[in-house]
């Protein structure tokens, strides 16, 4: 390939870069949905094509080459499989399983505070009950008693208090 040949190519890639970027972006933005990943593909779009073209490739309709290309680019993203190391992991959010030593100290401290509940004045227990071993919302026990959800939020949060303050006091078992 001669230096007018090069010249002449690179005039062909950028005319179809300026005609054909913003659309190549917002494919690759509709099949990603994350902005610089969808840039990049783009980019190495025309990378790609630039090399093929280099190598002495013949484009019949550059429009329909390029976004060819970026399909196959993006497709072969999500083909790859992913490995990723634990450390990573770790820096990404991912906790790694509770040791069990760890689960069966949540679950005796747990039954502790349930145990508690029959130490609280009657008009909090009832509420505790409900609302921390049947799991039962607002509305739901607001049904149940006949209060409203703001007097039964008020009642649950002076009960966890006080259970939080008798918690304190108790030897650990």
């Amino acid at each position: 390939m001669n230096k007018k040949q090069e010249v002449k190519m690179k005039d062909i890639l950028t005319l179809a870069h300026h005609d054909y970027e913003k659309g190549l972006n917002a494919r690759a933005f509709f099949k990603v949905s994350d902005r610089a990943t969808s840039q990049d593909f783009v980019q190495n779009t025309f990378i790609k094509t630039w090399s093929y073209l280099l190598k002495g490739g013949k484009i019949d309709i550059m429009k329909a080459f390029l976004y060819h290309v970026l399909d196959n680019l993006i497709v072969d993203q999500y083909r790859k499989h992913k490995t990723s190391s634990l450390d990573f992991l770790i820096e990404k959010g991912f906790e790694p399983a509770v040791e069990e030593e760890e689960r069966i100290f949540n679950l005796l401290d747990g039954k502790k505070a349930l145990l508690l509940i029959a130490h609280i004045p009657k008009k909090y227990q009832k509420i505790m009950r409900m609302r921390y071993v049947q799991d039962l919302t607002l509305k739901e026990m607001s049904l149940i008693t006949g209060q409203s959800k703001n007097t039964i939020s008020v009642q649950a949060h002076r009960g966890l208090e006080i259970i939080k303050s008798l918690y304190k006091k108790t030897p650990a078992v």
